[in-house]
């Protein structure tokens, strides 16, 4: 595959800088390892200021340095995969949130600081994923040994990509079918009742925003598994797809009958998103036992 040490000829490329570049290519493009944190760190600062004048218009200035070290344990775990995967979603999220949005602030229901993500954005929707990354490493193929386990935590090197992809895809969902229905929803439900309530309450639901969840929860894992990381074929495709979809119903109802109401009042949007994120993960993993051989 592309990336791995068999794609490159044995020679050794130096530029007459000393570095080996070939060999350093192999080891931040692998797709059978992980890769150094140094290497890692440094390409995320280099791409990370190479699009700095992108990613200022997606994060505030915290946001984007927090990024920078999400990106960077991401590449050291899962790769180049595992990075773009996250960036995908990030893209992704960044323009369906600008769609209409005009007119979602002048309702008073756009996302704040013009939909720029902040600290709290980025671990709220990614720290499920990180943590899925990381575990991943525990039981990584290219390191097994004949007395290693092949599961970490009951989950197998696979599944826990599958949980990564999947967490992602329903932050994704979930982002989706918010914002498409805020844009386009003409009539909107709370969940729990099936009360016609305003768009952007909590809790709510409209048709067209479940349609777009569907659209959404589905972009990650297809492009996932176009790349190598996720595995399983459409079944595995299906599975993330569906756990986001599920995920982010779920999250409705956390809206409707937990947040903001008495006694909660700890629970955020950001702590709602990681419990989105977290279901999402595990109902994807557990499927994935029964339906993935």
């Amino acid at each position: 595959p592309i990336g791995s040490a068999q794609f490159y000829p044995n020679t050794s490329l130096s530029m007459g800088t000393g570095i080996d570049v070939t060999s350093l290519s192999n080891t931040l493009l692998t797709t059978t390892g992980t890769v150094p944190l140094l290497p890692a760190f440094a390409l995320n600062s280099f791409l990370f200021v190479l699009l700095k004048s992108k990613l200022s218009k997606m994060l505030t200035p915290e946001g984007y340095f927090h990024s920078l070290a999400l990106g960077t344990m991401l590449w050291h775990t899962l790769g180049w995969q595992g990075w773009t995967t996250c960036v995908l979603y990030l893209f992704c999220g960044s323009l369906v949130t600008k769609v209409k949005f005009q007119e979602k602030e002048a309702m008073g229901i756009a996302e704040g600081r013009g939909g720029r993500r902040g600290p709290e954005n980025v671990w709220g929707s990614a720290a499920t994923g990180l943590l899925c990354a990381a575990a991943s490493v525990q039981v990584n193929p290219a390191f097994a040994t004949s007395s290693s386990s092949n599961l970490f935590l009951g989950a197998s090197y696979d599944l826990l990509v599958l949980g990564y992809v999947s967490s992602l895809a329903t932050k994704l969902a979930d982002t989706f079918a918010s914002e498409i229905g805020k844009a386009y929803g003409k009539t909107t439900f709370l969940i729990t009742t099936f009360e016609r309530v305003e768009p952007g309450t909590e809790g709510a639901v409209s048709l067209e925003g479940t349609l777009a969840a569907a659209v959404g929860g589905s972009i990650l894992p297809i492009y996932a598994h176009a790349i190598g990381l996720l595995q399983g074929g459409w079944m595995g495709i299906g599975i993330a797809t569906l756990a986001a979809f599920l995920a982010t119903n779920a999250e409705s109802l956390i809206g409707a009958t937990l947040q903001g109401k008495k006694g909660f009042e700890w629970m955020t949007n950001e702590v709602v998103n990681f419990f989105n994120t977290v279901i999402g993960a595990g109902v994807a993993i557990t499927l994935g036992r029964f339906l993935l051989v």
